[in-house]
């Protein structure tokens, strides 16, 4: 652990130099440590603070605050903007939250670098530097962190390499550190942890590598493990059954849990959703339902005991799993005050459950579908009534109109799919990715952001093997064919869609409302975006200097209501990479860039390099770098990018140099990016190592 001090400069830590101090004109001081939050706080609808990732122990990402509303909006300009100093390079991704508490907020980086800022001024107070390995393989979609979590006087950090840390929360000094598990072994994780009556509950991310996925418990003041539960059940547990008896798949049975927790304190139910049975694509080795893969489970939130589970996709061979996170609502319907859940799944459609024991609040059939024996598919899925949020299937007019070098089979939805490829709707990126949605109780509207992509499937024959790549064959986008994402509000007493921004582009950000009428949103080409919660209608926007690929989040100081989002670009969205944390207030001077982040090509200009051989292992270090995200270890086990083993392409380096230079429809253009001897590298252990994996 590293500590940097920021105030005046290089000599800050010389004899008689002071830590920076906070300002003081704020109602309440900031030198206040952050309490043992009550229930009751954690629970509140956020105001002047943003105390959980969600805003609330019930995740809506909803605020009252409403002096910036849809009457004035359009006169919201930049209040500040910080470069964090970390995360620039293209394997990050930015997508935290910040939490804010007394004017002071805490946000971490794709490095997983915690900061923590003045929330009036954007000056830096202290930097805690995650210092992740260099050498950390297991990475499944990127390097990133979703945020952190408060409480105790402590900010509490869970790191990629699968390490929990508390660190004051008045200096950023270490208070104690805890390994949940062995990065080398598959787990890692990626959400921002959870505060709640004592404890710190985290997931652990890795389906793709076949891990046993967990929520575990912590206690908050000495990080010593109190309890974990098992996402994929053993032997004489509820749900066990539903895996193979005569293998022991279950082991390695993958049920990630992606994101963060909700919590009903009347209730004590801990609720969350998990990611896919592994291994992902191949379902021959593990016939049955494969529970709690693709899941809501509600557990109780003290002791860890299962409670319910609902399962969004039996026996998931399309990766159609569950990362976004669940979010809690309260709502009259036919004239009774329910306990409502909503999460929306890969699958297009949002599960709209009654909390208290799982059951649908709006209708949840269960419909047969195709069949293949060969992946032991299931004979029905359960079907939302309502709208979906993206399209579930691919016709004769999209392959004519998005993919007409597209010669194999296409389908729909739950079409199942052997050793021959099959083109369908969604893809592994969503539906609904690990982008948080909101929950609106002035419009009773839950609104998501969907992708909408083309994706082929096949199955092959793997061999499980520790902390390597687990997916039973190659998820592949089609090259070159459009992506679209949605921004949609969902009615949630129906399930039906109230309105629907649709996109020439993944949407892939998460979402803010607001008491004030608004839907904020954040789009790849750097523009932060307001909508009319009521009707969809854009009102607002600002041009940042990088994606906008993180949630936004809002607090009020001294009266000021402020909006602040992180722009630092994400690598599997293919957006301009940064290190800018934006505040934005009606009284705010900063003007809108003027051009849009259009590809992850910064604007400084290289100097000339001197020509020299190209170098495979040189290249596989760039590659790690930029290309490993999307395309996988050595080419093939990517999670937005093709196979590069079985690319004509791969196989000549003037072609790949090309490409890497020019970018194409999802991949951004690096010809700034990296210099020409990096791209000359990178090309050869492409076309020199990758392309001849099956030769």
């Amino acid at each position: 652990m590293v500590l940097t001090w920021w105030s005046g400069g290089e000599d800050e830590k010389k004899p008689g130099k002071k830590p920076v101090e906070v300002t003081t004109e704020q109602k309440k001081e900031k030198d206040q440590t952050v309490p043992t939050f009550t229930t009751e706080e954690l629970k509140a609808i956020p105001n002047e603070d943003w105390i959980t990732n969600g805003g609330n122990i019930y995740n809506q990402r909803y605020s009252t605050l409403d002096k910036i509303n849809a009457s004035n909006v359009g006169n919201l300009k930049g209040k500040w903007m910080t470069h964090l100093g970390s995360g620039l390079e293209f394997k990050y991704s930015g997508e935290a939250s910040p939490v804010v508490y007394n004017g002071v907020m805490y946000v971490i980086t794709g490095a997983n670098d915690v900061s923590a800022v003045d929330a009036k001024t954007g000056k830096i107070l202290w930097k805690y530097e995650g210092n992740l390995p260099d050498d950390l393989t297991t990475v499944c979609c990127g390097w990133t962190s979703r945020g952190v979590a408060i409480g105790e006087g402590k900010v509490f950090v869970a790191k990629l390499d699968a390490t929990l840390v508390a660190l004051d929360q008045k200096t950023g000094k270490e208070v104690w550190s805890t390994k949940v598990d062995d990065w080398k072994k598959g787990y890692t994780i990626t959400s921002a942890p959870l505060y709640y009556k004592g404890k710190i509950y985290t997931g652990i991310s890795g389906g793709e590598y076949g891990i046993r996925g967990r929520v575990t418990a912590f206690d908050a003041e000495k990080g010593e493990e109190l309890w974990r539960f098992y996402t994929i059940p053993g032997p004489g547990e509820t749900g066990h059954e539903t895996w193979p008896s005569d293998n022991d798949s279950w082991k390695r049975g993958g049920a990630p849990v992606w994101q963060t927790p909700a919590v009903d304190p009347e209730l004590g139910t801990l609720y969350f959703s998990t990611g896919n049975a592994a291994p992902d694509l191949d379902g021959s080795k593990r016939k049955g339902d494969n529970l709690f893969a693709a899941s809501i489970v509600a557990i109780d939130a003290e002791t860890g005991n299962y409670k319910w589970n609902f399962q969004e996709v039996h026996h998931d061979i399309w990766d159609l799993d569950s990362p976004n996170p669940v979010v809690l609502f309260d709502v009259e319907m036919d004239g009774v005050m329910k306990k409502g859940l909503a999460q929306a799944g890969k699958t297009g459609w949002v599960y709209i459950l009654d909390r208290t024991n799982g059951k649908p609040l709006v209708g949840i059939d269960e419909v047969p579908v195709p069949q293949d024996k060969r992946q032991a598919t299931s004979p029905t899925q359960p079907i939302p009534k309502g709208d979906p949020f993206v399209p579930q299937e691919v016709t004769k007019d999209d392959i004519k109109k998005d993919a007409p070098g597209y010669k194999g089979k296409f389908g729909k939805i739950f079409d199942p799919y052997w050793e021959d490829p099959l083109l369908v709707k969604p893809s592994a990126f969503g539906g609904a990715n690990w982008p948080p949605s909101a929950y609106n109780p002035e419009t009773e509207y839950f609104y998501v952001l969907g992708n909408d992509t083309y994706m082929s499937f096949t199955r092959s024959e793997q061999e499980y093997k520790e902390g390597t790549a687990y997916w039973g064959s190659i998820i592949a986008p089609v090259i070159e064919a459009p992506v679209r994402g949605t921004v949609t509000a969902i009615d949630v007493k129906t399930n039906k869609i109230a309105w629907q921004q649709k996109w020439d582009s993944t949407a892939y950000s998460g979402v803010l409302t607001t008491k004030g009428g608004l839907l904020f949103v954040g789009h790849n080409d750097g523009r932060f975006i307001a909508y009319d919660a009521k009707n969809g209608k854009q009102l607002w926007e600002f041009q940042t200097d990088a994606g906008v690929n993180a949630p936004p989040v809002t607090y009020e100081i001294d009266g000021v209501q402020y909006i602040t989002v992180l722009a630092a670009g994400n690598s599997l969205a293919g957006s301009k990479h940064g290190d800018s944390l934006w505040t934005f207030a009606l009284d705010g001077k900063m003007e809108p860039l003027k051009e849009k982040a259009k590809a992850d090509n910064p604007e400084e200009e290289k100097e000339e390099e001197k020509e020299t051989v190209a170098s495979a292992n040189e290249g596989l270090k760039v590659y790690e770098g930029n290309c490993l995200a999307c395309h996988g270890t050595a080419g093939a086990d990517g999670h937005n990018g093709p196979n590069l083993q079985n690319s004509e392409i791969a196989k000549e380096a003037s072609k790949v140099i090309e490409k890497v230079k020019s970018g194409g429809t999802t991949m951004p253009a690096f010809g700034e990016e990296l210099s020409e001897e990096e791209i000359n590298n990178v090309a050869a252990y492409i076309t020199e190592v990758v392309a001849k994996k099956k030769e």
